[in-house]
């Protein structure tokens, strides 16, 4: 089995699944968000923004493929290209981190360590490019958001809450002592990526 993961781009942005495509939770902020809604065109929306993105910092995540078939991707970028972080109760985000926005694997390829690749590619590019953690902002409603990740899936991976909140806690992973991944969670990477993008219409938060 051949696996891959390759930087987003605007040319394999169509491989993200429609829904995601057509998303615009992180990259705009609510009002902004709710009025691409509106006029229906958030897909264009997305793409100006991951444009924007390219030019400015570079590729903002990854598709992973297997035997050149995508199966999934992860979306981050610095805070300051995430509008709607600034939204929430437990921001900002740390200077000297990445946000992770979100990412997703098809069913049928959870359970075979993709979770681990990605969540390892993704702590490389970050150090590379000089930043030293990942911070996302966690979901701890237990109502299974389309667009965050769960915050207890986020705890199972090494993630720690650095603002905590009932709803919206803030975590943060270490990038300096975790960028060797050890075996025994990678059942919670699948669970981290599988978890997300369940509902089949994406709504502003």
């Amino acid at each position: 089995m051949g696996r891959q993961l390759v930087p987003l781009t605007l040319d394999n942005l169509p491989d993200l699944p429609k829904r995601c495509r057509d998303c615009v939770f992180w990259e705009l902020d609510p009002v902004s968000g709710a009025a691409a809604v509106r006029s229906g065109q958030p897909s264009v929306e997305k793409e100006a923004w991951i444009s924007a993105v390219l030019l400015e910092w570079g590729s903002c995540g990854r598709v992973v493929q297997v035997d050149s078939v995508p199966v999934g991707f992860v979306l981050y970028a610095p805070p300051a290209y995430v509008p709607r972080s600034a939204t929430f109760p437990t921001s900002p985000v740390s200077p000297d981190a990445v946000q992770l926005m979100t990412a997703w694997l098809m069913p049928g390829y959870r359970g075979q360590g993709l979770g681990r690749v990605i969540v390892q590619t993704v702590a490389k590019d970050v150090l590379r490019r000089g930043f030293r953690a990942i911070e996302a902002f966690g979901d701890a409603r237990g109502q299974g958001s389309a667009c965050m990740l769960p915050a207890e899936h986020l705890l199972a991976v090494g993630f720690k809450t650095v603002r905590p909140h009932h709803a919206f806690p803030r975590l943060r992973l270490d990038l300096r002592s975790t960028v060797s991944w050890k075996h025994d969670v990678e059942r919670a990477l699948d669970q981290l990526l599988g978890a997300v993008q369940k509902e089949p219409a994406l709504r502003p938060m």
